[in-house]
């Protein structure tokens, strides 16, 4: 019986690869331009982790996440998110010291148990990186500024930056109860989880996609309006700094996010090309986050990227899949029997190299040849055997050279190198 990948997952095969491991090279140049250290953390942690960090109201922790029990019965938990899997890290490793600075990013996939569409996945692939140690609005526009650099060198074009702030600790319940006295005049508009969010967390209400939401909270007040003065000139201070770097944005005033634990700076990176997944980068500051963990007060900020997301909006003309610059012709047992040590020789000189391993016609190598990308084939049949060389060719210019055999890994070296190969 045929075993099919389970709804909602993706095999990234090799054609597609090339993308994602070109948006993961150039993601690494940049933040590692910018000083940060790649950190890896566990696919899974216990439960009380994510019930604690994203909140044990919001649908993620309630409906989204793979949550199961080990041998032990201790509850575990795939993980939704990368955020809080590296605070954990860095209150166990103590990595968070006063008067310090943490630069920090990682790759890798995030499990979340939704309705796959477009865009969406059960597994998903994210980049993210994370600031520890300070509340410099500085630093969340040099985040932003990061963010809009590697879209620029991935050429993808289109996007628009929306910023917000949410306030802190001190501002924050000013607007919440404004917001609750506004949302019981529409309960009768809103959706089910909505009502229910209006007590608990009416923040989200604005987050909610249905229509019908959206039209009702149109007109509800702006947590603009309710920032403290240090909110307030921590904003302005943010704004100031993208505009002095000519990074454009735009402000929105709804711009919520869906876990409880941000404050501050929020933002998101939009485009119109996916539907209604059009959120390709968000993030923002969470102050309270690693005191709410078990740590001590650290202020922090970091942002998640969707990689399948981004490699569906890379250019048509981006492709920098990895050709094979040779490939390899052999025709014949006694050709064959010459490829093993021939084949290490080049891979040892780091020359990547391919061959044909059935014993196919030349014609059939010649067009696996054109399918990898292979700038030039060493033919190696027994008329080439007994003149003791390889009949190189030029796939481009279709010029054919004879090639000594026992100079043959020297001189093809020599070759690629001076093409940039």
């Amino acid at each position: 019986m045929k075993i099919s990948a389970v709804r909602g997952v993706k095999d990234i095969l090799p054609e597609e690869v090339w993308k994602w491991q070109f948006i993961e090279s150039a993601s690494r140049r940049i933040m590692e331009n910018f000083g940060f250290s790649e950190i890896r953390i566990p696919v899974f942690e216990y439960t009380e982790l994510f019930a604690r960090s994203i909140g044990q109201g919001t649908d993620i922790v309630e409906k989204e996440m793979y949550t199961f029990q080990d041998s032990k019965g201790e509850s575990l938990s795939l993980r939704p998110e990368g955020t809080a899997g590296v605070v954990r890290a860095c209150i166990d490793h103590h990595r968070l010291q006063p008067d310090s600075v943490s630069k920090l990013y990682y790759t890798g996939p995030m499990f979340r148990h939704e309705r796959p569409q477009k865009g969406r996945y059960r597994q998903f692939y994210q980049i993210g990186a994370e600031v520890f140690g300070t509340d410099n609005p500085w630093v969340d526009a040099e985040i932003l500024s990061m963010l809009h650099l590697l879209f620029e060198q991935l050429g993808i074009s289109g996007t628009v930056l929306q910023i917000n702030s949410l306030g802190c600790t001190e501002c924050r319940p000013v607007y919440r109860k404004a917001l609750q006295k506004f949302l019981r005049n529409e309960q009768a508009s809103l959706c089910t989880d909505c009502r229910r969010r209006t007590a608990g967390n009416p923040l989200r209400v604005l987050d909610c996609k249905r229509p019908d939401c959206k039209e009702a909270t149109q007109s509800a007040p702006s947590v603009l309006a309710s920032l403290c003065r240090d909110c307030m000139a921590h904003f302005e201070m943010v704004k100031g700094t993208l505009d002095l770097m000519g990074v454009p944005y735009e402000v929105n005033e709804r711009l919520v996010r869906g876990l409880d634990y941000y404050t501050r700076t929020t933002f998101e990176i939009l485009t119109d090309q996916l539907g209604s997944q059009n959120a390709v980068a968000a993030g923002g500051r969470y102050d309270g986050l690693v005191e709410q963990l078990g740590g001590r007060p650290t202020p922090a900020i970091g942002f998640a990227l969707g990689m399948e997301r981004l490699a569906a909006l890379l250019p048509e003309e981006t492709n920098h899949s990895r050709a094979k610059p040779l490939y390899l012709a052999p025709l014949g047992d006694a050709a064959m029997e010459r490829m093993p040590l021939l084949l290490h020789q080049l891979r040892a000189r780091g020359i990547p190299v391919d061959t044909d391993y059935l014993g196919k016609s030349l014609k059939s190598q010649m067009r696996q040849a054109d399918r990898i990308g292979a700038a030039y084939v060493g033919i190696l049949g027994e008329d080439e055997l007994n003149d003791g060389v390889i009949l190189l060719r030029n796939m481009e210019t279709k010029a054919q050279t004879k090639v000594p055999l026992e100079g043959f890994v020297d001189q093809i070296a020599e070759t690629l190198a001076g093409e940039g190969a």
